[in-house]
């Protein structure tokens, strides 16, 4: 069975990228790009990790990752946050979330790799 990782980026050019590298990776991409979609895509079908962009809207990253934490079922599901901002460290510092990580953009396919093998085994 291949694992589903979602990936939550508003970045057509992005998302288009993330698809193809995590097919390379083995794994099979759903990809969305607005979070209330995602978290519907999530409650329907629940993913083994989920990549995430902060810089979104209708609501941004941190408000669908606070928003998919309150939800008991998703709270054993890796996110790695996938974002260009550097202060994404000093948020994700006050959070204290075992399962979260970071990759910063642009990210190679050993870095995607790396980040994703560190979650899902």
């Amino acid at each position: 069975m291949v694992r589903k990782i979602l990936v939550v980026e508003d970045d057509e050019p992005i998302l288009d990228l993330m698809d193809l590298l995590i097919r390379r990776l083995g794994y099979e991409p759903v990809l969305i790009s607005n979070g209330p979609d995602a978290l519907e895509a999530a409650r329907r079908d629940p993913p083994a990790l989920i990549l995430l962009d902060i810089m979104m809207t209708p609501i941004n990253g941190w408000e669908f990752l606070e928003k998919l934490r309150a939800e008991p079922a998703f709270r054993e599901i890796p996110v790695i946050i996938f974002s260009a901002s550097p202060s994404v460290e000093e948020k994700m510092a006050k959070i204290n979330d075992p399962l979260l990580g970071v990759l910063h953009k642009p990210v190679s396919l050993t870095e995607l790799k790396a980040g994703i093998e560190r979650y899902i085994r």
